[in-house]
């Protein structure tokens, strides 16, 4: 019965066409739902570490002080909860896959802003007295 069932699974296969994609000939169709890899806008992080402390493989890694922002493109499992908690929307997901790593080490290091540091209040150039208002008649 097995010898039956093969033969069946042989010529259904040399007749029909091939299930999967021809990749390098035929790209893969991208949705707007597409995980590709995480892109981070250096310039709107604030260095709060939620994607880093949210991230399940442990792929984010914060420096405060040295102002850095880093991920292991290799640990990354492309899950996008580091987009969905970052409080000023710096962490996007593209929808183009990266090309092939040959070599071990796909870190990438960015050098972000950090928080914004509040600059203290100036004070009225008139020394803070207030003009007499005008009495109604």
């Amino acid at each position: 019965m097995t010898l039956f069932q093969m033969t069946k699974t042989v010529l259904k296969s040399l007749f029909t066409r091939p299930a999967t994609l021809m990749y390098p000939a035929k790209p893969a169709k991208k949705t707007a739902n597409t995980r590709g890899h995480v892109k981070i806008n250096p310039d709107g992080c604030i260095t709060c570490r939620s994607c880093q402390r949210k991230c399940p493989s442990q792929a984010i890694s914060v420096e405060v002080k040295e102002k850095t922002w880093q991920i292991d493109q290799m640990r990354c499992v492309v899950c996008a909860v580091c987009v969905d908690v970052c409080p000023t929307k710096c962490l996007t997901m593209d929808n183009q896959y990266r090309p092939a790593m040959t070599a071990r080490g796909g870190v990438e290091t960015f050098t972000v802003a950090g928080p914004k540091k509040k600059e203290p209040a100036a004070a009225p150039a008139d020394g803070g007295v207030k003009p007499a208002e005008k009495p109604k008649e």
